[in-house]
């Protein structure tokens, strides 16, 4: 028996954009750094692992975004209780927009995403951590 999907992943982060505050890799760029900002990497381990990180980012697998946001979650992180704004990212944009849009949901405020996600920030000069 085939699926029909009804609705297109593609779709759903169009509708997520709509929604959603972007901000360029440039911006985020210059926000980087500042002690009011934590910039959250969603992408897999090993995607960081194999192309490196953006320096001083925190790691969320997207997987447990909305599980470590939830404060009456058994997986809580209190970072994400702190008033700072969130820069989400992945590494083209899609999974970071889908989970902007979650976050934004959830209450979670200010919270942004990359347009482009990784790749752009790389595109733009940003600094990263190489893998060995």
């Amino acid at each position: 028996m085939t699926q029909t999907i009804t609705r297109h992943v593609k779709d759903m982060v169009e509708e997520a954009r709509s929604r959603i505050n972007e901000i360029s890799a440039d911006e985020a760029i210059s926000l980087s750094g500042q002690t009011d900002v934590v910039i959250i990497d969603l992408r897999d381990v090993r995607e960081r692992k194999r192309e490196g990180y953006i320096e001083g980012s925190l790691h969320i697998p997207r997987g447990m975004l909305e599980f470590w946001i939830d404060p009456e979650s058994p997986y809580h992180k209190p970072i994400l209780a702190e008033d700072k704004h969130f820069i989400f990212h992945c590494a083209s944009g899609w999974r970071s927009a889908l989970a902007t849009d979650s976050a934004n949901e959830m209450g979670l405020k200010p919270v942004s995403h990359i347009e482009g996600g990784f790749s752009a920030w790389i595109k733009a000069g940003g600094p990263i951590i190489k893998p060995d």
